[in-house]
C-alpha cells in the first residue's frame, strides 16, 4: 500500500521538476535574447553614397546590410560588425574616417538584429558565421584586396574568431573585447545575484550545450593566438562593462597584438573617431606588412 502511495508522488515531483527546469530554461533565453534595435534612416549626406545589400548566411537566413564605396584611391575594404543589441548603426562614426582613407566599407546587422531575419537565439559563434557571410559575399562581388576586420564587444569577440579561422585577412581592430566568455557570463550571473555553485554553473554549462561550442575553443584568449594579420585591440580605461583587465590578459597572449587604451567607457566610437589617425596608420602598415595591392581599376 505505502508502495502505491509512493509512486504517484514521485511521479508528481518528476513532472514539477521537469516543468521547473523548463521554465528556467526559458527564462534564461530569453534573458540571453538581444532586444532587436530598429535602423534609423541616414540623414548626414556623407553617408548618401551607399547601397543597401541582402545576402545569405548560415541556416538559410537572409542578411541585411550598407556598402560604401571611397572615391579616393582604393586601400582596401572594411567590414564592421557591431556588439549585442545594437545594429549596423552602431559603428557609422568610424565609416567617413574610412572613407577618406581609401578604404570600402560595408556595415551589416547580424541576425536576430537590426533589419536581418530572426534566428532562434544569438551567440558569439554565429555572430562569426554571419561575419563569414558578409565575406563570402564581399569577395564575390568586389575584387579581391586588403579586407580589415573591425568589431566592437561581442562584435569584436566574434571578429577575432572569424579572423582566427582564416588566411585572407589583413587587418583586424577590435574594440572592448572581452578575454573569455565564461567570466563574461559569471559578471552577468553576479549582476543577477545568481550563486556560481551549483546554479551558474549550471548555466554555463547549458549555454554551451545551447550554442555547440566549449568556451575554451572560442574564448579571444585562445583565438588571438591563431591570428595571423596584425591585430590593434582598442579598449575605454573607464569601461565598467568589460573592465581593462580583460584588454591586459589579450596583450599578453601574442606579439602580433597592440593594445591601445583609450579615454572612454564601453562604447568607444566616438573616442576611436578622435583617434583617427592612429587607426589609419594601423591600417596603412598592415597593408605593407602583409604586402597586400589592390588592383588597379
Amino acid at each position: 500500500m505505502n508502495l502505491w502511495l509512493w509512486a504517484p508522488g514521485t511521479l508528481i515531483i518528476s513532472i514539477l521538476v521537469v516543468m521547473l527546469f523548463h521554465f528556467f530554461h526559458q527564462r534564461l533565453r530569453h534573458q540571453l535574447t538581444p532586444a532587436r534595435e530598429s535602423v534609423v534612416n541616414l540623414e548626414n549626406p556623407v553617408f548618401s553614397n551607399r547601397q543597401t545589400i541582402r545576402f545569405a548566411t548560415a541556416r538559410g537566413l537572409t542578411l541585411e546590410g550598407w556598402w560604401f564605396t571611397t572615391t579616393h584611391e582604393q586601400k582596401g575594404h572594411a567590414v564592421l560588425t557591431h556588439g549585442w543589441g545594437s545594429n549596423r548603426t552602431a559603428l557609422l562614426p568610424l565609416v567617413p574616417i574610412l572613407l577618406a582613407a581609401g578604404w570600402n566599407v560595408l556595415v551589416f546587422d547580424v541576425r536576430n538584429h537590426g533589419n536581418s531575419d530572426e534566428d532562434t537565439f544569438s551567440s558569439m559563434p554565429r555572430f562569426a558565421e554571419d561575419i563569414d557571410a558578409a565575406l563570402t559575399w564581399l569577395h564575390s562581388t568586389n575584387n579581391r584586396c586588403a579586407t580589415a576586420l573591425i568589431g566592437h564587444s561581442v562584435g569584436a569577440a566574434a571578429t577575432l574568431l572569424a579572423a582566427s579561422r582564416r588566411r585572407d585577412i589583413t587587418a583586424v581592430v577590435s574594440i572592448s573585447s572581452f578575454a573569455h566568455p565564461a567570466d563574461m557570463m559569471k559578471r552577468w550571473l553576479a549582476e543577477k545575484g545568481m550563486p556560481f555553485f551549483p546554479l551558474g554553473w549550471y548555466v554555463l554549462r547549458y549555454v554551451e550545450r545551447v550554442i555547440g561550442y566549449r568556451f575554451d575553443s572560442i574564448a579571444p584568449l585562445h583565438t588571438l593566438a591563431r591570428i595571423t594579420c596584425p591585430v590593434l585591440l582598442v579598449h575605454g580605461d573607464s569601461d565598467c562593462v568589460i573592465p581593462p583587465t580583460d584588454a591586459d590578459r589579450l596583450a599578453n597572449q601574442t606579439d602580433n597584438a597592440m593594445l591601445r587604451l583609450v579615454p572612454g567607457g564601453h562604447d568607444l566610437t566616438s573616442s576611436m573617431a578622435q583617434h583617427s589617425d592612429e587607426l589609419v596608420a594601423f591600417l596603412q602598415a598592415s597593408i605593407v606588412s602583409k604586402e597586400t595591392v589592390c588592383p588597379t581599376i
